[in-house]
């Protein structure tokens, strides 16, 4: 893996998993995948490695990064899903070479072909982002609380009450902040 580059905040679920490559859009954003090579880096973390990456594959991956981020916080907010987003996503989920694969312990794999390229990989992350926003699996599209984040997350835990996209960065910064707040309000706190 590469080295000056922000980590990657990897999930369980494919699609809002990417959209996390950006994060913390309603604050000082941080991008993940700022060149090319940082996605071919990110999608082969992801199980799905492509070779190369040129800068108008990277363009169209941020397109239906940003399309699927639109849709999802529709759907986790009850609205109208964004017609261009549906569209985006439908383009690039039609497009690639992909197919599905059933592992020995009988979970579902994408396998990209010995000369696949990133539309190729795109176009499984539109199809998790399809299943998703549809509602086909057992969970819920939820927001990220934290004011400066509210990345759209898969929630699976029992209750469907997770409150942060991931507890180690945005849950753990509201804890402390939260914390912190409770400490200067304490009379005869030493700061």
């Amino acid at each position: 893996m590469r080295t000056g580059f922000p980590d990657f905040r990897l999930g369980s679920v494919l699609a809002t998993s990417f959209t996390g490559t950006l994060s913390e859009r309603h604050g000082d954003a941080v991008e993940r995948i700022p060149v090319p090579h940082r996605l071919v880096d990110w999608l082969a973390v992801s199980g799905l490695p492509v070779g190369s990456c040129t800068a108008a594959q990277l363009d169209l991956a941020r397109e239906l990064r940003e399309s699927i981020h639109a849709a999802a916080t529709a759907a986790a907010l009850r609205e109208a899903l964004p017609a261009s987003a549906v569209q985006v996503i439908n383009d690039r989920s039609v497009r690639g070479r992909a197919a599905a694969i059933l592992t020995p312990e009988g979970a579902r794999r994408w396998r990209l072909g010995s000369t696949s390229r990133v539309e190729d990989a795109l176009s499984v992350i539109a199809a998790d982002a399809v299943s998703v926003i549809a509602g086909e699996r057992d969970g819920r599209l939820a927001l990220c609380a934290s004011p400066t984040c509210r990345a759209a997350f898969f929630d699976t835990s029992q209750s469907r009450t997770r409150r942060w996209c991931d507890m180690n960065t945005c849950g753990n910064r509201q804890k402390k902040a939260r914390f912190q707040a409770r400490r200067r309000e304490m009379p005869g706190s030493a700061e």
